[in-house]
């Protein structure tokens, strides 16, 4: 089913619920889960265990980062969608627009990352200590005016570190315009919001086994 939850500040798009597991689209500039502080403890989480009471957070997307998002009804559910991720059985697209236009159609990024420890919670790439991090991208299409400057792609995490798609995108030059902690001042000021969406996920139903799933369309 796909229907607004309304809440006291924004509506949540339920995309899919049954008695196991959720599927909603997360908006932008809410956090998945309660950070530190009375003031970061609206979120995703405590917005919809108003009707969903047992919900629990499988996986993550970033504050800034909009799209779907897979949460779980008890905990036999959680732990089965959580062993999916860790097994990379679940296949992501995101959708972004980019700074400048890359020279060729497709391209794969593997750059080990890390985090900043002294600027949390921002990571680097560091070839002694970082993480295997691996990323495709295929370019969508290029702006029709050419004095803009970009490129929308669409990206597929094969790991998935934190900001890593944000990350190495600047690493190859391409910052994601509007990333208010990676990119330059130029990509910053072309949006108001980071221009990254996850628009698809694929899984297997933890009770059915059969494989499903779900996309949606950047709102960009």
């Amino acid at each position: 089913m796909s229907r607004p939850y309304r809440t006291s500040s924004e509506a949540i798009e339920i995309i899919y619920a049954d008695e196991f597991l959720v599927v909603v689209n997360k908006p932008t500039l809410l956090l998945s889960v309660p950070g530190r502080g009375e003031e970061k403890k609206d979120c995703l989480i405590t917005r919809l265990a108003v009707e969903f009471p047992n919900i629990l957070t499988v996986h993550r997307l970033d504050w800034e980062t909009s799209g779907l998002t897979v949460l779980a009804l008890n905990k036999e559910i959680h732990r089965h969608l959580s062993r999916q991720f860790q097994e990379r059985r679940v296949h992501k697209n995101y959708t972004a627009i980019v700074y400048g236009k890359p020279g060729k159609e497709s391209g794969e990024i593997s750059l080990p990352l890390r985090c900043d420890w002294e600027n949390r919670p921002r990571q680097i790439i560091d070839h002694e200590q970082g993480k295997a991090s691996q990323t495709y991208w295929q370019t969508l299409n290029q702006t029709p005016n050419q004095e803009h400057n970009s490129t929308r792609l669409l990206l597929t995490p094969i790991t998935g570190r934190s900001h890593q798609l944000r990350v190495h995108m600047l690493a190859v030059g391409h910052p994601i315009l509007g990333d208010p902690r990676y990119a330059h001042q130029e990509a910053l000021s072309m949006a108001e919001r980071l221009l990254l969406h996850a628009t698809r996920i694929e899984f297997t139903h933890p009770k059915s086994n059969v494989v499903i799933q779900f996309y949606s369309e950047a709102p960009f």
